[in-house]
């Protein structure tokens, strides 16, 4: 496993912990944007529910998901048990805690249910499980409440003091140079969920609003570079952006302008410079959001944007989409190649070059059980998270086997660390097949460059009928 694949993995995890419960993030967030008394509809009464959302709630959705994915049922119960005494032991919300807290919990009572399994005498089976999570979670709350949280606290002290000097010396919008390069990469998730979602909420909890939610999940230097690519690109790239630009500006899902930067890496560079404008715009402007927007669509951008805030948050996303759109648009007029359609390198490598065979993409399979026209049932899209990218794609995939009068075939959308061992086929980016085949070696796997329009598809369609 290369070390791209590594992190991937790594931020999969953190993604996996905060992205199922970004519903409760929300919520607080609109109770946070409604009723503080700097809200839309300031409340006293109401706004009580503010603290007690970020300091124990959150938190511990988080420790039980994590906990959960590590151990099962047990194991998120045990992981919020243990994240219980880091939470009581701080006085900052414990979102750090959290993430470390519930894996542990979750591991720890899976190692010790493998330690005594078939060792329980009959008819004691549950008072075993029962006073086994009870004197472990006990333990484990005790160590969180008395060593862990304060190291955490002095931790975070530390992070704060960094992120206050790149604050005041207005070096933030300089981050771009790290997250757009990251986030093609497919790292976006690791680097909103697992880095600057915790900073936001932090940040937000004392000013009402934060711009961390805003420095990696803009729509507006995606947005640029699609429409550059819609007026000045050619062949499948200029017909596929419109709908790409859709998709990602409304849609939230920045994984469709992935594949033209890919493609053409030196378009990092208008993505790197629309970056830092738009941040640089945010903070001139003194722009924040209440809560994260997921997805990063201009309408969750609108949505998190706190009374007063709309005009800061517009004018971000504007200069941010101008600067890409200009930059990419010198960019591709400098471009003389002719295209007939575009190939990307595998994934160990596909950042050096495009090939220039000029023929159109053909997805690679890699195929270890090759499954029939007759005994497939079972057909899964998988991404970093399970929810973005991957849910577009199935529904485009069950809509053409509408089309072609095929049933009997489940088609659903997973995270590539939850691929059933079921499967028949798995469809997912090129970029993605290591960590994949890690979840489901036996499996066969269908690789694509981008979940929209993806001539896979209708290949995969024909040998279907």
């Amino acid at each position: 496993m290369n070390n791209r694949t590594k992190i991937q993995k790594f931020g999969g995890f953190l993604t996996g912990m905060v992205l199922p419960n970004i519903g409760a993030f929300i919520a607080w967030g609109l109770i946070t944007a409604l009723f503080i008394p700097t809200g839309w509809m300031p409340n006293a009464y109401l706004a009580k529910i503010v603290g007690p959302m970020i300091t124990y709630l959150l938190p511990l959705l988080i420790a039980y998901t994590g906990g959960k994915a590590v151990g099962g049922i047990r194991g998120g119960v045990m992981g919020t048990i243990a994240t219980m005494g880091v939470i009581v032991g701080s006085s900052i919300p414990m979102f750090m805690g959290a993430m470390i807290m519930g894996p542990i919990g979750g591991y720890i009572i899976k190692k010790f249910d493998k330690l005594i399994e078939g060792k329980v005498p009959a008819g004691f089976e549950m008072i075993v499980d029962n006073f086994s999570m009870g004197i472990i979670g006990m333990v484990l709350a005790i160590i969180a409440y008395s060593g862990i949280g304060p190291a955490i606290i002095s931790l975070n002290g530390v992070v704060k003091a960094g992120i206050e000097v790149i604050v005041n010396a207005h070096m933030l919008p300089f981050l771009s140079i790290i997250n757009e390069p990251a986030k093609v990469l497919f790292l976006n998730n690791a680097i909103d969920q697992g880095i600057y979602a915790p900073l936001g909420v932090q940040s937000a909890l004392t000013a009402g609003k934060s711009i961390f939610f805003m420095v990696a999940s803009s729509p507006g230097p995606g947005l640029g570079l699609l429409l550059a690519f819609a007026i000045f690109g050619k062949g499948v790239s200029k017909k596929s952006a419109p709908t790409a630009i859709i998709i990602h500006f409304f849609g939230g899902i920045h994984e469709l302008y992935f594949p033209y930067v890919l493609m053409k890496p030196i378009m990092i560079i208008p993505m790197i410079l629309g970056g830092m404008s738009g941040i640089f715009t945010f903070q001139t402007f003194g722009a924040g959001l209440v809560a994260f927007p997921s997805p990063g669509s201009i309408f969750s951008f609108l949505a998190m944007t706190p009374r007063g805030g709309f005009f800061a948050t517009i004018a971000g996303v504007t200069v941010g989409t101008i600067v890409s759109f200009l930059v990419s648009s010198f960019l591709l007029k400098l471009d003389k190649s002719v295209e007939s359609g575009e190939e990307f390198q595998d994934s160990k490598d596909f950042m050096k070059e495009l090939k220039n065979s000029g023929k159109e993409v053909q997805g690679k399979v890699e195929p270890t059980k090759k499954p029939t026209s007759t005994n497939v049932r079972l057909i899964i899209f998988a991404c970093d998270a399970g929810m973005g990218s991957s849910a577009m794609g199935a529904s485009v995939f069950r809509k053409k086997l509408d089309a072609a009068g095929i049933a009997n075939i489940k088609v659903v959308n997973k995270a590539v660390e939850s691929i059933p061992q079921d499967a028949d086929i798995v469809i997912c980016h090129e970029s993605l097949l290591d960590r994949a085949k890690n979840t489901a070696p036996n499996v066969e796997f269908v690789t694509i460059s981008s979940f929209v329009g993806a001539p896979e598809y209708d290949e995969l369609i024909q040998r279907l009928i």
